[in-house]
């Protein structure tokens, strides 16, 4: 009763940056740069979170793409002019997110965490500091944690074809990665201290996964000992009450798009609910 989850996407294509004057090629220039994203897909969530943040509405506009891509060879439709004036010929699908440059027609960048942090570096002039001095390496680090450690945890927990043993080893990291971040928020309000950082956002996206496309081939047990981290889930819940984190919840689109790409039969886990995203999302037409 496990998941059965698709070959890793292929690394970004484009990675460009975003500099800070002419001679970098893309300078910071405002109104010329558009992001193109799906909040189903967690790298995409983590930029629109950032970009509501720092108040990017009017500087940098952002266009949003349905849940599941549209084109026969697993990408977007609408994005693949760009992919094509970017590189002749593009063999590969079109997906998201992308970062376009308005003035030359072509992609800046493919590669999230790049995009993140030149969307807080290059244009967030104003609080929050979601990279405050000095907090890079602690940043980093718990980027590693929520993708090796919880992300790639999960998938193996709930993987079809995998023993018992493998599955126990897999909950048990997960556990520890859970464990660590708990005993963190236990005295604190974020994870670097008393001020929300990036490492809120990337924290927070991925427990939207956990609990929104892990959860659901993991058995009952497994999940009641995930939910068992009360500061954690509390955190989850005051940081989606807030406007940047939960109006870009896209429940429906995030089960759309997971059950397009996963072909694993649902375990018990699924009934047991962890947070009410419901209340925190916006109303969807």
């Amino acid at each position: 009763m496990s998941a059965t989850y698709p070959k890793a996407v292929p690394s970004p294509s484009f990675q460009s940056r975003i500099g800070r004057d002419a001679r970098s090629g893309f300078p910071a220039v405002p109104h010329r740069y558009r992001l193109h994203l799906t909040p189903s897909c967690p790298s995409c969530l983590r930029i629109a979170v950032t970009h509501s943040l720092l108040g990017l509405q009017d500087v940098l506009p952002m266009t949003s793409l349905p849940a599941v891509p549209d084109a026969s060879d697993g990408g977007y439709a609408a994005l693949r002019p760009l992919y094509e004036a970017s590189s002749h010929l593009y063999p590969g699908p079109a997906l998201a997110p992308v970062l376009s440059d308005g003035w030359t027609g072509r992609i800046v960048s493919t590669h999230a965490p790049d995009i993140v942090q030149d969307l807080t570096r290059r244009f967030g002039v104003c609080e929050p500091r979601l990279y405050p001095d000095g907090a890079e390496a602690r940043i980093q680090e718990v980027e590693r944690l929520c993708e090796q450690g919880i992300n790639a945890a999960a998938q193996r927990a709930g993987r079809s074809g995998a023993d018992a043993a493998e599955r126990d080893v897999a909950l048990a990291t997960l556990l520890r990665g859970l464990g660590s971040l708990e005993r963190r928020l236990a005295c604190e309000d974020y994870l670097l201290g008393g001020r929300l950082t990036a490492a809120d956002v990337e924290l927070w996206v991925t427990l939207v996964q956990l609990d929104t496309v892990h959860r659901w081939h993991l058995d009952a047990a497994a999940v009641y000992r995930i939910t068992d981290h009360p500061h954690l889930w509390s955190y989850a819940r005051r940081l989606a009450a807030l406007p940047a984190f939960g109006s870009h919840l896209d429940l429906d689109g995030i089960a759309r798009r997971h059950h397009a790409q996963c072909r694993g039969r649902e375990a018990a886990g699924a009934a047991v609910r962890i947070v009410d995203w419901a209340q925190y999302a916006p109303a969807r037409p």
